[in-house]
């Protein structure tokens, strides 16, 4: 009786302590998934919104030493040939920032701010072009030029904002995550005291059943 006990006990034991090895095996295993997740978030979050924002202020940068060259050529200040290799030198900076803010992940609203943003540079880029190259520029700055240039930055500033939208999904992706491993480091706790609590059991009812065995053998 009292080896048939030991080996029920034995096994009983034996199954816990597997039942515990799969628990934390898989436990181990989501707390590992939520990590890489949390880490997939910084970093798109430093790659594909605080760099690409920092780019975009740069073309803004770009789009005012722009503005200013065109107004020191109407202004007489530099004459226009000069005005226009330092606008193409400008354009080429901005296509250069573009193309680079491409190859971030971009989601679907982002696609079509940078789309609209495109097509309104290459309209004010055509624009500036034929300021700069007609003797009265200046009519054509303050009738379209000057429109061109607002619309330009209107779509700019609208593929700007949207860097701090998408940044506040990243960060509450994050904060599930994070809750997620606080879930499953709880439910390893309460696991390991439910199965320490069973153990204790068995050992208690072992030593109940050696008692008892013990006071028969006496008698």
């Amino acid at each position: 009786m009292k080896f048939a006990f030991s080996l029920k006990n034995k096994i009983k034991t034996a199954f816990l302590l597997f039942c515990i090895m799969c628990c934390t095996l898989l436990i181990r295993f989501l707390e590992d998934k939520s990590v890489k997740k949390i880490n997939e978030s910084f970093i798109s979050m430093y790659k594909d919104r605080l760099v690409p924002a920092t780019d975009l202020y740069f073309i803004a940068e770009n789009l005012y030493h722009k503005s200013s060259v065109i107004q020191n050529v109407l202004n007489k200040d530099i004459p226009a040939s000069s005005g226009l290799s330092l606008v193409k030198v400008y354009n080429s900076k901005i296509d250069s920032v573009i193309n680079k803010y491409e190859l971030t992940v971009l989601v679907k609203q982002e696609k079509s701010y940078l789309s609209e943003l495109k097509q309104a540079l290459v309209r004010q880029n055509n624009i500036e072009s034929k300021i700069l190259l007609e003797k009265d520029g200046m009519k054509t700055h303050d009738s379209i030029g000057r429109d061109a240039s607002n619309q330009t930055l209107n779509k700019l500033s609208s593929l700007i904002k949207i860097q701090s939208a998408v940044g506040d999904e990243l960060i509450n992706d994050s904060k599930i995550f994070v809750s997620g491993t606080k879930v499953y480091s709880a439910f390893q706790i309460i696991l390991a005291v439910a199965i320490g609590a069973l153990i204790v059991g068995i050992v208690s009812a072992s030593n109940a059943v050696k008692v008892q065995q013990d006071k028969f053998n006496l008698n």
